[in-house]
This record gives C-alpha cells, structure tokens and sequence, in this order.
C-alpha cells in the first residue's frame, strides 16, 4: 500500500497521456540496482535505497521510471516507434520532503525524426502542465549535450579531456573548475604525487616496463587483479592521467569555449546565435547546430509556445544517460522544477538491447505540480 496519496488530478493526467497516443506500463518497485548504479548519474546514486535479494543480489527501489521502461521494452522485445506512459510512486532519500512521491512522463522509443520527437516531449510536457495550471505561466529551460559535446571535440582536446568535460556538462561549478585545470596543468588533482613520481623515473614512455612494476607491486601488497583492474589497464590510466596533466588549451580556445558556455538567450534566438559563434570561433559544429535548428522549427511546427522557452549553453542535468537535448520546466512565482527531461539515444544499447533505439522522454513531479495547483486555488 503507498503511504502517500495520489493527486486528485492523476485520472485527468492519464487521458492527456492516453489523447497522446501512449502505451500505460507500469514496473516492478524493486529494482536491480547495477543499471541505475552504472547510468544514472552522481546525483541519484547518492540517494537510492539499496537492499539486497537472498542470492546477494543487489537491488533498489524504483529510483526512476526511465531505466525500467527501457528494460521492460528491451524483455517484451515490442517493436518501435513505441511510446510509453507511466504513473507511480519513485523511492530517494530527499532532504526535504518524502522520500517517496509520485511521477508520472512519457518515453518516447524509436522514433527516427530526432527534432520532432524532441519537440513532441517538450511540447507535450508543456501542455499537460498547462492543462494543470491555466492562466499561470510557465518557464522552460532548455540545454542541448550534443552541440557542447560537438564544440569540446572541435577544440581538438585529447579523448580523456572529452570525457571529464561532458560527465561535467550542466555541473557548472565543475565545469569552471576543469578549464580552470586546463589553463593551469599543474593544479591540484591532476598532476598527482605517483603520475610524477613515475614520469620522474621514465616509466610512462615504456609502457611493458610499467606494467612489469605495477605487477610486482600489486603481488608484493597482496592486491588482487581479480578484484579489481589488470596491472595494463592501470599503466594506461597512469598514461592518461599524464597526458590529462600535460594538456594545456591555448588562450583563444579557452576563451571559445567559456564564450559558448556564456550563451543564454530566447529559444527563437538561439540558432542565430549558434551559427554566428561557429562561424566567429571556426568551429566545424554544422552537423549539431543543423539538429538544433530543426528542433526548434519542429517545435513551433508542434504549436508550442516557443516565447517560454530559454536556451542556455551550459544548461544539463544530473543524469549519466542524457546525450542530447535537455530541458527544465518551472512556473512563474515558483522554485521548483515540475517537468524535466532529455534524450538518451544511448542508453537502450547499454541496457543489452541488439540494435541501436533512439530515445527521448520527461518526467513529472506530481507533488510539486500538487503544491503549484494549491497556490493557483483549485485542483484541475
């Protein structure tokens, strides 16, 4: 039995999700852990419940809908394009509040068009808080991973660079934090004590020798190679962290790349702007800035009201999976994020599904919608 109460609007949420031709599924409340351990980001590892089966399996309870949606599609082996909709009670330790509430969203898996379906789940997570909240305004957000992770790779930094920045994509505090790194190689925590030491030696240049010692080192300390990585994939890692130290971005990519992260302007605006900063900086971004320029005709094409929507550079959100477009959804007068969402084209692949499923979706938080709907003075 929950021990929370469903919204009085959850019946008139699921005929919006119905009139926009869903598929209602619902998932097991507990849940393997691994997969949302693996993909779901820092931010929501901190906060699952974990327990264990009598195997010593290690499971959770249902953190989020999107991971199990995609499992569930991946075992029912059911065809794409393929739209799914979901209502229930999520379990994570919160600092305020309970720690367990209501969502509801759809995924949207399969769909060939990328800008139309990244309309579609923007447009539709508008209108159903519309349909909540008439005559209040609301406010979206919106980011795009693809077209930063397009400008890190035209600055031509090495591949373990790439990766840090985009796992930093919409931590900003981080973000500043590695181009500050990157200005100055030297800066705590990238040059560490044992990299040096065996740069010193002249270690790093031979990778076999390296390997040789941290084999015997690793035996001598009794360390086991089945519990953890091979004696080569930690000489390659020492080799990384080396070439991360030894990276340093001249003063006009630098710039560039604080630059793009500083764009924050109207959604219509946007990919104006985007061509404009890409011609300025020389970057050859064409393929995602073509992508961003679609999603936003497709939108006004799907009758959103593009005028609420805002486009910030370095707008992400805190889940490993995402890896295009990104978006917030709040109302005037209010803090709290009601609807959030993004694309994860690769996350189906990672699930064990055998063919590559492009994938976007949003989630609701029927609690937060619930106390908007207080504020307004009624229940829709």
């Amino acid at each position: 039995m929950p021990l929370i109460n469903l919204p009085a609007f959850a019946g008139d949420l699921l005929a919006d999700f119905e009139r926009m031709e869903t598929l209602r599924v619902d998932t097991p409340v507990i849940q393997p852990a691994e997969p949302f351990l693996d993909m779901a980001g820092e931010d929501l590892r901190r906060r699952i419940f974990l327990t264990q089966s009598e195997t010593g399996e290690s499971l959770c309870l249902r953190p989020e809908f999107t991971i199990p949606v995609c499992l569930r599609h991946i075992e029912t082996a059911t065809g794409t394009p393929q739209r799914y909709a979901y209502l229930g009670e999520v379990f994570r330790q919160r600092r305020e509040g309970s720690s367990e509430f209501y969502q509801a969203g759809i995924e949207d898996l399969g769909e060939p068009d990328t800008a139309r379906a990244d309309a579609r789940a923007v447009s539709n997570a508008m209108q159903v808080l519309a349909n909540r909240l008439p005559g209040r305004r609301l406010k979206v957000t919106l980011g795009d991973q693809s077209v930063f992770e397009a400008v890190v790779g035209a600055c031509g930094l090495p591949g373990g660079w790439q990766k840090r920045l985009i796992h930093a994509f919409g931590e900003p505090k981080q973000l500043q934090k590695l181009l500050a790194e990157l200005a100055d190689p030297k800066s705590a925590g990238v040059f560490g004590h044992e990299v040096e030491r065996l740069a010193i030696m002249g270690m790093l240049e031979d990778e076999d020798r390296l390997v040789a010692l941290i084999g015997e080192t690793m035996e001598a300390t009794g360390y086991s190679t089945n519990a953890s990585r091979s004696p080569r994939d930690i000489a390659r890692r020492l080799k990384e962290k080396m070439e991360l130290a030894n990276t340093r971005l001249d003063k006009v990519t630098l710039a560039v790349m604080r630059e793009f992260l500083t764009l924050n302007l109207p959604l219509a605006d946007a990919p104006a702007a985007l061509f404009r900063f890409a011609a300025k900086s020389g970057l050859k971004i064409e393929a995602a800035l073509a992508l961003f320029d679609a999603r936003v005709a497709a939108l006004s094409q799907a009758g959103a009201d593009i005028s609420l929507v805002r486009y910030r550079a370095a707008f992400g959100r805190p889940l490993d999976y995402y890896t295009g477009l990104v978006f917030e959804i709040e109302v005037e007068g209010m803090a709290a994020v009601l609807a959030g969402g993004g694309r994860f084209d690769r996350l189906l692949t990672l699930l064990g599904a055998r063919e590559h499923i492009p994938a976007v979706g949003f989630s609701l938080w029927l609690d937060r919608i619930e106390q908007a709907v207080s504020a307004a003075g009624g229940a829709n």
